[in-house]
């Protein structure tokens, strides 16, 4: 099996605004589903995590009402607003862009 990565920087808020796009999540689900759909790969601390929510819900990128879990424990549920789908269409197309010009220096170099 292969070890766990650390994020790069700026990749944290792309990952949540594209989980979210499904619907409301509280941060346990967020985090639960990056690690299954990156098959383990990525694992997303809490010091990690809820820093970079409370960064989207100052942005406006997110809002967050509390509720109650599946295990019956209050959360609070993070939903993807308008400004926070037109932030993710802006950031995925930043990300496409550099990992292009990665790829094009990892086969030229």
């Amino acid at each position: 099996m292969g070890k766990t990565q650390e994020l790069l920087p700026g990749t944290l808020d792309l990952l949540i605004l594209r989980t979210l796009v499904r619907g409301s999540m509280h941060g346990y689900g967020i985090a639960q589903r990056l690690k299954q759909l990156s098959e383990d790969v990525l694992q997303v601390g809490e010091s990690s995590l809820y820093p970079a929510l409370q960064r989207l819900l100052l942005n406006g990128w997110v809002n967050a009402d509390w509720g109650t879990s599946e295990n019956n424990r209050r959360a609070r549920f993070y939903t993807l607003t308008a400004a926070g789908r037109k932030q993710l269409a802006a950031e995925r197309e930043e990300f496409s862009r550099i990992i292009g010009a990665i790829q094009t220096v990892l086969e030229r170099a």
